[in-house]
């Protein structure tokens, strides 16, 4: 990652304000640096001090006799951006700043303090961490640039956090479980390196297995999503979002100043991501234990070994609350548990092994547990007992555990119950490797963690079914949308609404709209009865609060009555609303169905996002409504509905028809697309939605629409499958051709395109002997992020109707986070060498690079590939061969000033 390699890998430190008063953050962090053994120079730049700590200091930063790496501000606010000033003439790379309250505005001209330190440090290159940040360590450097007063061990996970506090309660804890990091970062406000560069950089550092984030807020959506869902893929990564309530929200944005959003949507960001959220400093404590120690976690299946029948069921019932699943014993493990328990043990799981079960019962049951393939994760339950003693009882398990050679197959939990000789029993367990926890619930809690995380990551690899193009009509949408925008109109009723949601294939109730109380009773002489009647103005946003609803009127005298009533009431109650007549529709059969709410709202930080609960009068969205982030397949809109059933959101009715969930889905994909569409939309909320069967009805909508202007898609957190990049061609033998980009839905077609190379082309593609390719290695070709990579696949289409046929080759590019080097890589069906397809598609790759403002491409095939290399030749590459790695490495210069450069 540009930049933050003097961040992770320090060589020398100046510390800028360092002090000899015990109490200054300059003192501290000194202090630090010393014990930590860091090797590198340490350089105290202060006027004050001739040495600080011993060490000798520099009056101020010019003295400084090398350019340090890293440099610490322990100064204050108001200094540092002339302090900044200095560091980049000095030309100093990266600095740290620990002084807080610089998101204040001091000249009185709009710039906060750190903003404008942001612009001088960013004028000479140099990057920054904070400010209000309590620093950073990197044991396995020996770095502890912090003025924490707790050191970190050397360990496996990476710690990012916005707040000073979490970081020193986690050194704390983590100190006591003997558990260490990799990396340890206080990122304060973030006002240049987010959660997102770190990430990029993290994912690949081979110290780290697991990151571990402290979030209050966010800034950039879209580089976050992109960073997590790529760091997902390779490394577990745990979430404590604060903030979950309004004023939690307004507390975090006075912490760090960033944008207030819905709680729920941050949730869906991180389930979406492949993340896993934890909700408080308990539940953080417990899944980082887990993690420390976890193996991944093959299935959900836990089992339950107790010398205790309370506490076994205390965890049954927690694990059932969290939706977890309780593994079945099978016949043969039974008859061998029969075999060394009591005639009086359970049966079944929870395995009981009776209160007064020894040690050496322990053992056989845990032996013959593990012998079987009825479990994925094993918790051992522990009650104080006299013939069982905890200590020794713990440390017999140990030596059974690590003597077992199925052991590494599990994940294993242990719950020694109790304080004093339960609490060293637990240190046991924890020293040995075998996370430990205090309560039967923290320890489920704990496994859940570890379920939910592969849930998440199932989810970020599942395969979206399809059910074809989504019929859509955008051009007349933003037609109509255009033509009430310059009628000054922004907020549209359900009249107003139809013709928009028809466009792109929603059902709709047919409405008319009357003058007077006569006209509406003579239109429902018309369309037939029952009616309702309904308000038209543009005022009274809410209906309900003039009565301005009424419903199954059955005859002219009721419709002109009730459309009297309505407006006499808003003349009584608003008498200088405008009125725009009555809407009049026929009331939909609701026997059998079930009424749904489905809104868009505009998340401040993620853009428009998908709400879905049951209809309800009184809705709020941050306790009612299931959250999901376009765009939408059917996969993601499964997932939203199944976990709007799965909370409660959305309660499955004792219905003649249950709630068609792919017919939901359908609609929530068009929806999906039309806010892709149409960015003039920033509100849409459809209450209710009828659903009967497969039949999915819109009764009632608002929408609220703004003129847009700018890029339609960097409103969206996560960049939408670029429909404007297909692109017609044919081949040599005039076989007609679609270039587009890949889809997740191309899994299958992929995997049998593959099938149709040859192991040698494989073999120059891949560097290795390549076996058929399972779900997971196709999910990462076919479900990509298009705001860092791309793929074009070749589809045949059919001579008459122009469907899509097979896939007959692929060309993809991934870039690096800041968008300066792409690696590319083609790869053509064998049978089809020599129609010119391996340069329609590395060209079409080439152009993509080329707008998208890479800076160069590069490659690496072997040497005795001798037509990628003549076609790489041909397009411009430049090729040099390394014969003694059988290797050959291809760049291109996309960009003018790189290809000046190239040539000199």
């Amino acid at each position: 990652m540009k930049g933050l390699e003097s961040l992770l890998k320090p060589r020398s430190v100046a510390v800028i304000g360092a002090s000899d008063n015990p109490k200054r953050a300059g003192y501290v962090v000194i202090k630090n640096l010393l014990s930590g053994n860091f090797h590198g120079p340490i350089m105290p730049v202060t006027p004050k001090y001739d040495a600080v700590a011993g060490v000798l200091a520099y009056p101020d930063i010019d003295s400084l006799p090398r350019v340090p790496d890293l440099a610490i501000l322990c100064t204050q606010g108001h200094r540092n951006v002339d302090i900044i000033e200095q560091l980049g003439r000095k030309g100093v790379r990266m600095a740290v700043v620990l002084a807080a309250g610089m998101n204040v505005d001091l000249d009185g001209d709009g710039v906060t303090e750190d903003v404008r330190m942001h612009e001088v440090a960013k004028a000479y290159g140099m990057r920054l961490i904070g400010p209000n940040s309590m620093g950073m360590i990197l044991p396995w450097h020996n770095l502890n640039a912090s003025f924490s007063p707790i050191a970190a061990n050397k360990g496996n996970i990476a710690f990012i956090s916005q707040s000073a506090a979490v970081c020193t309660t986690i050194l704390d804890w983590a100190k006591n479980k003997n558990i260490g990091f990799s990396t340890f970062i206080s990122l304060g406000d973030t006002c240049d390196i987010s959660f997102a560069e770190l990430l990029d950089t993290l994912c690949r550092d081979s110290k780290t297995q697991a990151i571990l984030l402290y979030i209050d807020s966010i800034r950039d959506a879209r580089r976050f999503m992109s960073a997590a869902r790529a760091a997902a893929r390779n490394r577990r990564i745990l979430v404590l979002k604060s903030g979950r309530t309004k004023i939690g929200s307004a507390a975090a944005h006075l912490h760090t100043g960033g944008e207030i959003g819905l709680d729920a949507v941050y949730d869906a960001a991180i389930k979406r991501s492949g993340m896993l959220r934890v909700h408080n400093t308990h539940d953080l404590f417990a899944a980082v234990e887990t993690l420390a120690h976890a193996v991944p976690l093959r299935g959900e299946r836990l089992a339950i070994l107790t010398n205790g029948g309370g506490p076994a069921i205390m965890a049954v019932d927690a694990l059932t609350e969290r939706g977890g699943k309780l593994a079945t014993l099978s016949p043969e493990t039974i008859d061998k548990l029969s075999a060394v328990l009591p005639a009086s043990w359970s049966q079944s799981n929870p395995i009981d092994i009776v209160g007064d079960a020894d040690i050496m019962r322990y053992e056989a049951a845990t032996r013959i547990l593990l012998d079987s393939d009825d479990f994925d994760a094993l918790l051992i339950m522990h009650s104080p007992s006299a013939i069982a003693p905890s200590k020794e009882t713990a440390e017999h398990m140990i030596r059974v555990l690590r003597q077992h050679p199925h052991t590494a197959h599990f994940n294993i939990l242990s719950n020694w119950a109790g304080e004093t000789q339960a609490q060293k029993a637990r240190q046991v367990f924890t020293q040995a490797g075998f996370p430990a926890y205090r309560t039967p619930e923290s320890a489920v809690s704990a496994f859940m963690h570890l379920v939910e995380y592969r849930r998440n990551q199932k989810q970020l690899m599942e395969t979206p079914s399809s059910f074809g193009e989504t019929q859509s009509n955008p051009g007349h949408v933003h037609q109509l949308l255009d033509q009430l925008l310059e009628e000054k109109i922004d907020h549209l009723e359900t009249h107003e609404v139809r013709p928009l949601l028809e466009s792109y294939g929603f059902h709709t109730l047919p409405t008319w709209i009357a003058s007077d109380p006569a006209e509406a009773a003579h239109i429902a002489e018309q369309i037939g009865y029952p009616v309702a009647v309904k308000l038209r103005s543009p005022d009274i946003r809410h209906k309900s609060e003039v009565h301005g609803v009424m419903l199954h009127l059955r005859t002219a005298a009721e419709v002109a009555n009730a459309s009297q009533a309505i407006l006499d009431r808003v003349s009584l109650n608003y008498p200088i609303a405008r009125i725009e007549g009555l809407l009049v529709q026929r009331m939909a059969n609701r026997a059998g169905a079930q009424e749904l709410r489905i809104a868009v709202h505009p998340d401040p930080i993620f853009g428009p996002v998908i709400l879905i609960g049951d209809e309800a009068a009184e809705w709020d969205i941050h306790r009612d409504a299931a959250v999901a982030i376009p765009p939408l397949n059917m996969a993601l809109a499964r997932y939203l509905v199944i976990n709007a059933l799965k909370t409660g959101k959305i309660k499955q009715r004792s219905l003649p028809d249950r709630l068609d969930i792919p017919a939901l889905c359908k609609l929530l994909v068009k929806l999906s697309q039309l806010i892709i569409d149409c960015p003039e939309i920033t509100e849409l909320d459809i209450h209710p939605l009828l659903a009967a069967g497969e039949d999915m009805t819109v009764i009632d909508a608002s929408m609220t629409i703004r003129p847009f202007t700018g890029d339609t898609q960097e409103r969206l957190a996560i960049r939408p499958y670029p429909k404007e990049l297909e692109m017609f061609t044919a081949l040599k033998d005039q076989t007609p051709v679609l270039l587009r980009p890949i889809r997740p839905e191309d899994e299958p077609g992929h995997k049998a395109f593959i099938a149709r190379v040859s192991h040698d082309d494989l073999y120059n593609r891949f560097f290795s002997e390549v076996g058929e390719f399972n779900h997971e290695a196709l999910a990462n070709l076919t479900q990509i992020d298009y705001d860092r990579e791309m793929a074009f696949i070749a589809v045949s289409l059919d001579p008459d109707s122009h469907e899509e046929q097979e896939i007959l080759g692929v060309s993809r590019a991934v870039s690096d986070p800041s968008n300066e080097e792409a690696e590319f890589a083609v790869l053509i069906r064998s049978d089809l060498k020599g129609q010119g397809l391996g340069s329609i598609l590395l060209n079409t790759i080439i152009q993509y690079c080329k707008q998208r403002g890479t800076l160069r491409m590069t490659g690496i095939t072997m040497p005795t590939n001798h037509g990628m290399l003549a076609l790489a030749r041909k397009s411009g590459f430049q090729v040099e061969i390394h014969f003694e790695d059988k290797t050959a490495e291809l760049l291109l210069p996309l960009q003018p000033e790189n290809l000046n450069a190239a040539s000199d």
